[in-house]
């Protein structure tokens, strides 16, 4: 598809932007696709001629000038003090037209926020959730929400399940998905209020529910989408991120620890290599946020020039497939079934 175009929250980051300007240009050389910054204006071309690594002229740039940032550690309502703010600036530039999708690394709250506002949500669809790619012992699978609907009700996690249930046919290529329901046991009677409730409706779905699934079969493979409300999903995802750094950590040491040790490793650099990019957040790069009319993809803060290259070549192929469409012909599918 040519003409493709990506706005970027050019000033989001735990890094101000730098290593997302850096993705991006990387990403557009690559695939060819246009690239929008929005930003600072004296911030984005001071950064753009620091990117003496990249060809810029090999890439199609345009800039729109946002003069406010929100930070890191600021709330999601920041936006109402600064209405120029450059994500809510991104995700303007979408609905205007002039750019298929808009990517943030920024302040999650106020991209999530931003996006509900200026895109709204699409039919059939009452809250958005946060999609996340997580790895398993046979192969990935969909983890949703990890962090835009903190408070659910039984009808958002049925939604949450649908809209999985097309991001792992159409992005991970699994036909038939199996959905669980994260909760504190396997039997349909464990756990709070929602996810009882949540499990009568998606037992009665044309879902392929498999049932409740504990949190330690998360990543056994038995379900292909899992989900959740958006405080457990978050929860679960920092967690796992958190354990997966001590894991390598300890394993770096033991492994340095005698001359047989350091041994073993050079034999099993390669192994050690694909055990790093299958649990490696960067190596999916972004979520993107479920539900609302409009595609928006967000980042960790803390993103690497590669998080963000292969967030925005996520983003990219969104737009060739057409996906926010795909999820709302799907949703409208599930709530006329619902009305009749």
């Amino acid at each position: 598809m040519k003409g493709i175009r990506i706005a970027v929250d050019a000033a989001g980051g735990d890094l101000g932007g730098r290593n997302v300007i850096a993705g991006a240009l990387s990403a557009a050389r690559h695939l060819g696709f246009g690239l929008t910054l929005v930003g600072p204006d004296p911030f984005v071309r001071d950064e753009l001629r620091r990117q003496e690594n990249i060809v810029t002229e090999e890439v199609d740039i345009r800039i729109v000038s946002a003069s406010q940032v929100i930070a890191m550690d600021e709330g999601p309502t920041a936006l109402r003090r600064k209405p120029n703010a450059s994500v809510k600036v991104a995700a303007e530039v979408v609905a205007n037209g002039e750019a298929a999708a808009f990517f943030s690394a920024g302040n999650t709250g106020a991209t999530l926020i931003a996006a509900h506002s200026v895109f709204g949500m699409m039919p059939g669809v009452d809250r958005p959730a946060l999609a996340t790619t997580i790895p398993t012992r046979h192969r990935d699978a969909v983890l949703l929400d990890v962090g835009a609907t903190i408070d659910c009700r039984p009808r958002h996690l049925l939604q949450f399940a649908a809209m999985g249930t097309v991001y792992a046919e159409r992005v991970l290529g699994i036909a038939n998905p199996r959905v669980g329901l994260l909760s504190i046991g396997e039997e349909a009677i464990k756990g709070n209020e929602l996810t009882r409730d949540a499990h009568h409706l998606l037992s009665k779905s044309d879902i392929r529910f498999i049932g409740n699934l504990e949190a330690r079969d998360l990543y056994s493979g038995d379900a292909d989408v899992v989900v959740c409300d958006g405080f457990t999903g978050n929860v679960a995802l920092k967690v796992s991120e958190g354990l997966v750094e001590v894991v390598e950590d300890l394993l770096r040491d033991e492994l340095s620890r005698t001359f047989t040790t350091q041994l073993g490793y050079l034999l099993s650099r390669r192994s050690y290599r694909r055990f790093r990019r299958r649990v490696d957040y960067s190596e999916y790069g972004g979520a993107p946020l479920l539900g609302v009319a409009g595609l928006a993809v967000v980042g960790h803060g803390r993103s690497s020039v590669k998080a963000v290259r292969n967030a925005l070549a996520l983003t990219h192929r969104f737009v060739k497939e057409d996906f926010v469409q795909t999820i709302a012909e799907n949703m409208s599918s599930l709530s006329s079934e619902r009305r009749n």
